[in-house]
């Protein structure tokens, strides 16, 4: 404020009269104070005006860390909030790992009531809020809850993306699953398994390893399945990130995708796309999920009264990673026909 007073030729008193809408100050000398602020780039403290009027106008998407998942729901987030008379403001509460255990409360903790006046969360843990703060969580660990969520249906997702392995003559599938505490995983596993089923081929249970959702922990997962003597034709994982892993395993071990193994991923990451072969996936419309997620939080914010859980729908997008069933030394035709496969 000193600075405004100084180069507007006004005292502070004007300066923070202006700031704050009060009475008493000629407008030319409004517009004088308001064009030296522009100039200056100054903005109010956030944590001073809530303190006044108990508002920010900020609302904020809550992360782990930004990988390609949150980074998408985050673009959505972001042109939804437009015109909304909301900013937006982007926090990472996680350790770089993704598996800080408590970061959402810590965020919470951090930020509620004084930067932000309600919050998104990306696939949160446990999430204690404080009374009349508002919180929307997008693809929470247990599912849909209390508390208002935004997800796709996974499990629909699963069959599709097994359906579409089966169509094409693989009935030795392997599943790389994501991580256990987490219930989209859970889904995509069981929707793995209904496909199968329903299809009357059994699931050979070392063909489903955990993976993690993670780049990193799925190599040493997806290295064990190709080792193994009668190895999976194809394998379904738990997300892009997953299958982009287990198509550099696959090449590092001397096969080719699709004609020694189809892969088929989940969520339709931009990177999904730009993989060689590009990677036939599961779309979970991630940037509508954010969009859906700040309009929830906003309608919450403004008591508006609506459905709190949102599920989108996901879709099957093929391009280059998943070829037809092909018979070879590795798999022989009568091996596979008694293994189920």
């Amino acid at each position: 404020m000193s600075d405004v007073a100084r180069t507007a030729g006004v005292s502070v008193a004007t300066v923070s009269k202006v700031v704050n809408g009060r009475y008493g100050v000629a407008e030319a000398t409004v517009e004088r104070v308001q064009q030296v602020i522009r100039q200056l780039g100054y903005e109010a403290s956030l944590g001073a005006q809530s303190l006044r009027s108990h508002r920010t106008n900020v609302l904020g998407i809550l992360v782990a860390e930004f990988e390609p998942f949150s980074t998408e729901l985050l673009k959505g987030a972001s042109r939804e909030v437009a015109g909304s008379g909301y900013q937006l403001l982007a926090y990472s509460g996680g350790d770089g790992g993704g598996a800080a255990i408590g970061w959402e409360r810590r965020s919470l903790a951090r930020l509620s009531g004084t930067l932000i006046d309600g919050a998104v969360i990306v696939t949160p843990t446990v999430v204690e809020t404080k009374p009349g703060f508002h919180v929307v969580a997008v693809d929470p660990h247990t599912g849909p809850s209390g508390l208002p969520t935004v997800d796709s249906d996974n499990f629909a997702g699963a069959v599709l993306a097994t359906e579409y392995l089966l169509s094409l003559g693989h009935r030795r599938i392997g599943h790389i699953s994501g991580r256990p505490d987490l219930e989209s995983a859970r889904l995509r596993e069981a929707g793995f398994r209904k496909a199968m089923a329903d299809a009357g081929v059994p699931v050979d249970e070392r063909l489903v390893r955990v993976g993690g959702f993670r780049i990193e922990s799925t190599a040493g997962t997806a290295a064990e399945l190709l080792a193994l003597p009668d190895r999976p034709t194809a394998i379904f994982a738990g997300n892009d990130l997953s299958a982009i892993s287990t198509m550099d395993v696959a090449r590092s071990m001397g096969l080719t995708v699709p004609d020694d193994l189809s892969v088929i991923g989940f969520d339709n990451i931009p990177e999904s796309a730009l993989v060689d072969p590009p990677l036939t996936t599961i779309m979970q419309p991630l940037q509508r999920m954010g969009a859906e997620a700040l309009r929830l939080l906003v309608d919450l914010i403004a008591g508006v009264e609506r459905d709190t859980h949102i599920r989108l729908p996901t879709e099957l997008v093929v391009r280059a990673s998943c070829g037809p069933y092909r018979p070879g030394p590795e798999v022989p035709l009568s091996r596979a026909a008694t293994a189920g496969g």
